[in-house]
């Protein structure tokens, strides 16, 4: 067999496998069955706190119309488009493009200068070339979001000193998006902006977190739409949310502090290999360049990046913690 068969066997071995495990992962069962149970326990129960629950959940769905649609959800063009907004650095998806295609050419043409091989030069172009963009504004995106959800509740205790002090709501949201700096101040201001414009605060609020994607804001949203569904103190239930989000913030710092030896665990033994491939290529180029040539040698490898993928999968799944 040649290089392009053995390569097609083992993308189609490699897809076979991810079926699989996609297969036999499933939901979860626990928690459907929890799930369950909970909408009998509010559908049948007597209790007060149980009937009020149920209520705010309607008061919840009722938010939404029947036909919403997520942000991101029409086209693979609109998804990266919005990724792109979420980094906050103003890319547009013509320079994403440009970009990966100009990164993919130049690491292709870099592989077979040195390998004299086609298939193995395009196939490590359009890996680099895809992957580290999109890992790059991964990257982006999560040190937003991590600032945001620094920031926010300090915005949100900033509303409740407003709202304490006679203010409205909108009043309020202007106030934070002059007075709060980076992410939380950008995103209040696009919302004090589409208010101005003729929406309601709700779509206005909800529009934005559908854009950024984060359950903190979303908790903020929701927390509006109960009270004005209830009544209430809204100051004093906006200082509980800002105590609820400090504490959720604590509990991901240390779910992130005891994960951490896993993760560098990780991290070592999957750029082992890669280290070391590299290092031996640097001093004997003749005997790695075999790995494109032998065929048997291109199967171990293929084999081993499978394995490796396999692990890391693992590994992902292990150290994943849900709050």
């Amino acid at each position: 067999m040649n290089t392009l068969q053995l390569m097609v066997i083992a993308v189609g071995a490699a897809a076979v496998l991810g079926m699989g495990v996609g297969a036999f992962l499933g939901p979860n069962m626990a928690k459907e069955s929890a799930r369950r149970l909970q909408l009998v326990r509010f559908r049948h129960s007597e209790n007060a706190t149980d009937k009020v629950e149920a209520q705010l959940k309607k008061a919840v769905a009722a938010r939404k119309p029947k036909q919403h649609r997520i942000a991101g959800s029409g086209s693979r063009a609109e998804a990266l488009a919005l990724r792109l907004h979420r980094t906050g650095m103003g890319w547009t998806s013509t320079q994403y493009v440009y970009f990966s295609t100009g990164l993919t050419l130049f690491i292709a043409l870099v592989v077979y200068l040195k390998s004299g091989v086609p298939l193995i030069a395009l196939g490590v172009g359009a890996v680099v070339g895809l992957g580290l963009p999109h890992m790059l504004v991964g990257y982006f995106i999560k040190k937003r979001v991590t600032s945001f959800t620094n920031k926010f509740p300090d915005a949100i205790e900033l509303l409740v000193r407003g709202l304490r002090s006679g203010l409205p709501v909108t009043e309020t949201l202007g106030i934070v998006s002059s007075e709060v700096p980076g992410p939380v101040g950008e995103e209040f201001k696009m919302v004090n902006e589409r208010i101005k414009i003729g929406k309601t605060m709700d779509d206005a609020l909800q529009d934005t977190a559908e854009r950024l994607g984060t359950p903190e804001f979303q908790f903020f949203c929701i927390t509006l739409a109960i009270q004005r569904e209830t009544g209430g103190n809204l100051a004093e239930t906006l200082s509980n949310l800002a105590d609820l989000l400090r504490k959720r913030a604590q509990m991901k710092l240390k779910i992130r502090a005891m994960s951490s030896e896993s993760k560098a665990s990780a991290y070592i033994i999957g750029a082992l290999p890669f280290i070391v491939f590299v290092l031996i290529y640097w001093v004997n180029p003749g005997y790695i360049t075999k790995f494109f040539v032998d065929e048997r040698l291109i199967v171990a490898g293929l084999g081993g990046l499978v394995w490796m993928s396999i692990g890391a999968f693992i590994m992902a799944r292990m150290i994943n913690f849900e709050i």
